[in-house]
């Protein structure tokens, strides 16, 4: 049986179990021990515990969980709202402005948080009520915070980047200044379509609303003199400069990423309890104890992908893949195409921490042949992922969001999302035509 028939009947295996509807780190550790019994013997399967405890002995990963507490105290406070005012006030009397604050809001969120579902979950606590009040439909209000909250994974700190540096044995660093210009672009083509979509439906006869002047009635923003744009801005000043800091130790050299990210997490819970008297004792408990059920279950799902990982790899999957590649002779635009659209579709069924464990040491030596750059290619990785969290069946902002407002159909969720999808599809063409947008920070940095 040759190496990739292995790795295809593993692959099958996984996503048979994955259809069962168990927890998906159970699932990852069933296939590891089957694959080990089939394939290695079961003479080798006191590997499975070896694997297991490899993957995560490793001080890089320290980071993950105290990223995790970071964005949780964050998330767990009042500042989401003060993102969403701050962004309201500055961006409220452009065509589809409150919409944009979200995207804005969340942008800021995400660089704090590194997840996608508290970003959503957060930011639309605030959002979806508000815009909802002034008239905006449910397709633009829902979807501008579902795509706003993929941020989360871009944006350094991102959990995400984190793992796919350990797997391919990049520089977190160097990963986490290329998701800035890419993020911030990204967020930008998101207010751009919010502001064609708003424009579409005001334009449109088939409203809910009877005509355009009652659409534009119910959506007259609030008006904000300069002194209370300035004060917003300013509130969120704290928590941007805590943003910057952890930054620059972290590119500066001063401090690890674990190093880092423990300065970020004490820095705000300072800022949260100490000086913002947020976070009562309770809460407090409540936000420790969901870091650690978050951080457990991001840490199994990467403990056992990576034993399905080295499983793969002692069967020579990931090296026989890529000589199959080469020796196919394609285009290597046509070979990243291909890539993607494995990636797409993997995101439709599995979160990004497992895709990125799973599928880096199988895809890193394709990218290398190819001669593309693995940071660049991180990155692209990344943005992929992003589609995912608003793809169904398992597309996770479109349940966090459903989960925010009940009223609201699925349906209409998912149609607000979907045009997302073609604006991280443009995205991730602009970044492989130009990549020197994701690389420029990165050379610069180091």
């Amino acid at each position: 049986m040759s190496s990739l028939t292995q790795g295809g009947i593993i692959g099958l295996m996984a996503m048979v179990l994955f259809l069962t509807g168990m927890p998906i780190a159970f699932a990852l550790a069933i296939t590891g021990l089957i694959s080990i019994l089939i394939f290695l013997g079961p003479e080798q399967l006191e590997l499975f515990g070896k694997m297991t405890y490899d993957s995560v002995n490793n001080f890089g990963l320290l980071a993950i969980p105290l990223f995790v507490l970071m964005g949780n105290l964050f998330g767990g406070s009042k500042a989401s709202t003060q993102l969403f005012e701050a962004g309201e006030a500055w961006l409220s009397r452009i065509r589809g402005g409150l919409a944009m604050s979200s995207v804005a809001a969340s942008t800021l969120f995400a660089a704090l948080t590194g997840s996608s579902a508290a970003t959503a979950a957060a930011i639309g606590r605030v959002a979806v009520p508000e815009m909802e009040k002034r008239g905006y439909s449910d397709r633009i209000a829902t979807g501008a915070v579902a795509a706003g909250g993929t941020l989360g994974i871009l944006i350094p700190p991102s959990v995400t980047l984190i793992l796919y540096g350990i797997a391919a044995e990049q520089s977190i660093g160097q990963l986490f200044a290329g998701g800035i210009l890419p993020g911030v672009i990204i967020a930008l083509m998101f207010c751009i379509w919010i502001y064609i979509a708003q424009t579409m439906e005001d334009r449109s006869t088939n409203k809910h609303l009877a005509s355009l002047a009652e659409a534009r009635k119910a959506r007259q923003e609030r008006t904000y003199s300069w002194a209370f744009r300035f004060m917003s801005l300013g509130k969120t000043l704290p928590f941007a400069a805590l943003i910057v800091l952890v930054l620059v130790v972290l590119y500066r050299g001063i401090a690890t990423p674990s190093e880092a990210a423990a300065i970020g997490a004490l820095l705000v819970w300072v800022l949260v309890t100490v000086i913002y008297r947020d976070l009562t004792g309770k809460q407090l408990m409540k936000v420790l104890l969901e870091s650690t059920n978050q951080s457990t279950m991001i840490l199994m799902i990467t403990a056992f992908s990576a034993v399905i990982a080295t499983i793969l790899s002692y069967l020579r999957v990931p090296q026989d893949l890529a000589a199959a590649v080469s020796e196919a002779d394609l285009n290597k635009w046509v070979v990243l195409l291909l890539i993607n659209l494995v990636l797409l579709v993997m995101g439709c069924f599995l979160p990004p921490v497992s895709i990125i464990v799973m599928t880096t040491p199988i895809l890193l030596p394709m990218i290398l042949a190819q001669g593309f750059d693995p940071i660049w290619f991180g990155v692209v990785m990344t943005i992929n992922m992003e589609m995912g969290l608003i793809t169904p069946p398992v597309g996770l902002n479109l349940y966090v969001l459903k989960g925010i407002a009940p009223h609201i159909p699925l349906k209409e969720i998912l149609l607000g999302s979907l045009p997302y999808i073609f604006v991280l599809t443009i995205a991730i063409i602009l970044f492989s035509v130009f990549p020197e947008i994701v690389m420029v920070l990165p050379n610069m940095l180091y």
